[in-house]
Protein backbone atom coordinates (compact mmCIF):
# COMPACT_ATOMS: atom_id res chain seq x y z
CA UNK A 1 0.00 0.00 0.00
CA UNK A 2 2.84 2.42 0.11
CA UNK A 3 2.67 3.31 3.56
CA UNK A 4 5.33 3.39 5.86
CA UNK A 5 5.00 1.10 8.99
CA UNK A 6 6.66 0.61 12.29
CA UNK A 7 7.33 -3.34 13.50
CA UNK A 8 8.08 -4.22 17.09
CA UNK A 9 7.76 -7.79 17.41
CA UNK A 10 4.20 -8.73 16.05
CA UNK A 11 2.90 -5.35 16.32
CA UNK A 12 2.87 -2.99 13.12
CA UNK A 13 1.66 0.53 13.51
CA UNK A 14 1.59 3.19 11.01
CA UNK A 15 4.13 5.93 10.71
CA UNK A 16 2.12 9.06 11.22
CA UNK A 17 4.08 11.34 8.85
CA UNK A 18 3.81 14.01 11.87
CA UNK A 19 7.12 16.43 11.38
CA UNK A 20 8.14 17.15 14.87
CA UNK A 21 11.55 18.70 14.29
CA UNK A 22 15.37 17.83 14.82
CA UNK A 23 14.97 17.42 18.65
CA UNK A 24 16.84 14.97 21.09
CA UNK A 25 17.05 11.32 21.00
CA UNK A 26 16.46 9.01 24.18
CA UNK A 27 19.70 6.53 25.13
CA UNK A 28 18.67 2.77 24.12
CA UNK A 29 19.27 0.98 27.01
CA UNK A 30 17.55 -2.50 27.58
CA UNK A 31 14.68 -0.74 29.95
CA UNK A 32 14.01 1.42 27.21
CA UNK A 33 13.40 -1.01 24.90
CA UNK A 34 11.66 -3.18 27.51
CA UNK A 35 9.13 -0.10 27.80
CA UNK A 36 9.11 0.34 24.02
CA UNK A 37 8.20 -3.42 23.37
CA UNK A 38 5.38 -3.32 25.89
CA UNK A 39 4.22 0.28 25.27
CA UNK A 40 3.75 -1.06 21.53
CA UNK A 41 2.31 -4.52 22.68
CA UNK A 42 -0.18 -2.88 24.80
CA UNK A 43 -1.26 -0.38 21.69
CA UNK A 44 -1.04 -2.95 19.27
CA UNK A 45 -3.98 -4.98 21.67
CA UNK A 46 -6.16 -1.50 21.65
CA UNK A 47 -4.85 -0.80 25.40
CA UNK A 48 -3.51 2.04 26.78
CA UNK A 49 -0.21 2.39 28.58
CA UNK A 50 0.56 3.27 32.04
CA UNK A 51 4.08 2.74 32.77
CA UNK A 52 4.76 2.76 37.00
CA UNK A 53 7.53 3.45 38.58
CA UNK A 54 10.06 5.57 40.75
CA UNK A 55 10.40 8.97 40.42
CA UNK A 56 13.20 10.25 37.74
CA UNK A 57 13.12 6.70 35.83
CA UNK A 58 12.18 8.40 32.65
CA UNK A 59 8.64 7.09 32.58
CA UNK A 60 7.09 10.16 30.93
CA UNK A 61 10.20 10.50 28.50
CA UNK A 62 10.44 7.44 27.16
CA UNK A 63 6.70 7.30 26.14
CA UNK A 64 7.50 10.92 24.38
CA UNK A 65 10.38 9.34 23.04
CA UNK A 66 8.09 6.21 21.53
CA UNK A 67 6.01 8.77 20.16
CA UNK A 68 8.32 10.65 18.51
CA UNK A 69 9.57 7.42 16.81
CA UNK A 70 6.09 6.70 15.42
CA UNK A 71 5.76 10.79 14.52
CA UNK A 72 3.05 11.62 16.60
CA UNK A 73 2.29 14.40 18.46
CA UNK A 74 2.31 13.80 22.72
CA UNK A 75 1.58 15.89 24.83
CA UNK A 76 2.33 15.97 28.80
CA UNK A 77 -0.32 16.95 30.79
CA UNK A 78 0.03 17.84 34.72
CA UNK A 79 -2.65 17.54 37.21
CA UNK A 80 -3.87 20.40 38.89
CA UNK A 81 -6.54 20.88 42.05
CA UNK A 82 -8.50 22.75 39.57
CA UNK A 83 -8.88 20.25 36.74
CA UNK A 84 -12.38 18.99 36.74
CA UNK A 85 -14.63 16.70 34.09
CA UNK A 86 -15.29 19.50 32.08
CA UNK A 87 -11.11 19.88 31.59
CA UNK A 88 -10.74 16.67 30.72
CA UNK A 89 -13.12 16.57 28.77
CA UNK A 90 -11.58 19.09 26.35
CA UNK A 91 -8.10 17.83 26.91
CA UNK A 92 -9.49 14.32 25.48
CA UNK A 93 -11.53 15.94 22.86
CA UNK A 94 -8.47 17.60 21.53
CA UNK A 95 -6.13 14.80 21.71
CA UNK A 96 -8.56 12.46 19.70
CA UNK A 97 -9.38 14.74 17.01
CA UNK A 98 -5.89 15.48 16.38
CA UNK A 99 -4.59 12.04 16.81
CA UNK A 100 -2.09 12.97 19.54
CA UNK A 101 -0.93 11.14 22.48
CA UNK A 102 -1.52 12.38 25.51
CA UNK A 103 0.70 12.01 28.65
CA UNK A 104 -1.09 12.55 31.53
CA UNK A 105 1.78 13.22 34.62
CA UNK A 106 1.25 13.68 38.35
CA UNK A 107 -2.20 12.38 38.25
Amino acid sequence: DGDARMQICDAAMAYAYEYLGNGPRLVVTPLTDRIYVTATQALHLCMGCAPAGPAGTGKTESTKDLANALARACYVINAAPEMDYLTLGNIFKGLAASGSWGCFDEF
